[in-house]
């Protein structure tokens, strides 16, 4: 199963390249401008992405897959990494891949680009790393 967190990675990434979201329902294209500010999601996207997370759009999909938000998050799917781009995709839990939506686009993976990537915590880093060589220092004492 794909926790919240997971669809929240899994949206971000796709979003960063422009794969929309597709809300049947409405019959529109749901794709934030800006998704990652500094080290945290950006207002706009956290907005989406409580909306997507209500009944509503349940039946929603990203452009290039067929697995829709609810079905991500019930128990049959996991998000992976895609052999060919490393981008999150929907996984059977049978082991069954569908496809990713990579597949779509010509000029993807590109290496010349930044990689989407999710809002980095650098204090939280920083001070992670500051505990493990005080933990160090302290066994030469």
């Amino acid at each position: 199963m794909a926790s919240v967190d997971q669809l929240k990675k899994y949206l971000a990434y796709w979003f960063q390249v422009g794969k929309p979201l597709i809300s049947p329902r409405d019959n529109r294209r749901i794709l934030p401008r800006t998704i990652v500010v500094g080290d945290r999601y950006s207002p706009e996207f956290d907005a989406y992405f409580q909306d997507v997370l209500t009944p509503h759009h349940h039946d929603s999909y990203l452009e290039g897959s067929t697995q829709t938000i609810g079905e991500l998050l019930s128990n049959r799917w996991e998000l992976l990494a895609c052999s060919r781009c490393s981008m999150p995709i929907p996984i059977d839990n049978l082991g069954l891949t569908i496809g990713c939506p990579c597949a779509d686009l010509s000029a993807w993976p590109n290496v010349e680009l930044p990689l989407p990537h999710c809002p980095n915590n650098v204090r939280a880093q920083l001070n992670l790393i500051h505990q493990r060589l005080r933990q160090r220092l302290a066994k030469f004492n």
